[in-house]
């Protein structure tokens, strides 16, 4: 199993058992369901997931590099961004684990655009049919995303990002520093709280 999968699977399981309403990387263990895709891993823990809200703290946003294609959207860069609250947002289209987190991620860009958040939805797929631009913006209309989607078929963000996890965001100051990220479902009350905090700051 390729080193994607197995992610995806880890953020899987760890989607069935997470605490909504606490901290950022607070997970629960619970029964995994089997997923589709293969069941052969051990049972994660959260260790590694409980230091990724910390790794990034403080660090500039790094450029989106190597972009097919920009939905909703003329092509942007983190300089265009400065002086703005900006919400980095790695998913793909067929991950559950990325579709129950976009009525938040939708609703805090309807709700805090207009007070300066910035939105950035980085689609980095997984299978070959999660490339097509045809369905990711069949996606796009299915969960009414109207914040820009860059199409990261090649990785280049995504490794500009050292990212590894499907759900992940970055929440970067009007400075363009990383303040947090959250790794997987989870922690909204938390993740709105600091969007809220970064908007407030100068």
């Amino acid at each position: 199993m390729d080193k994607s999968r197995q992610r995806r699977q880890l953020l899987f399981y760890l989607g069935l058992g997470i605490l909504g309403a606490g901290a950022a990387t607070t997970f629960e263990s619970g029964t995994p369901q089997k997923n589709p895709i293969s069941a052969t891993l051990p049972t994660p823990t959260a260790t590694k997931l409980e230091t990724a809200s910390l790794a990034t703290a403080g660090k500039a946003l790094p450029d989106f590099q190597g972009i097919q294609q920009w939905l909703n959207s003329d092509p942007l860069t983190i300089a265009n961004l400065k002086g703005n609250v900006v919400l980095i947002q790695f998913w793909t289209f067929a991950c559950i684990n990325c579709q129950r987190t976009l009525p938040h991620i939708t609703q805090w860009h309807r709700q805090y655009a207009a007070q300066g958040l910035k939105v950035i939805g980085i689609h980095t797929p997984e299978f070959a049919f999660e490339r097509e631009p045809t369905n990711i913006k069949r996606a796009l209309q299915q969960h009414q995303i109207t914040y820009p989607v860059p199409i990261d078929n090649d990785y280049k963000t995504w490794k500009a990002y050292s990212n590894e996890y499907w759900p992940h965001l970055f929440l970067a100051d009007r400075r363009g520093l990383t303040r947090y990220d959250h790794v997987g479902e989870g922690a909204y009350d938390t993740t709105e709280q600091m969007i809220q905090q970064l908007l407030k700051e100068n």
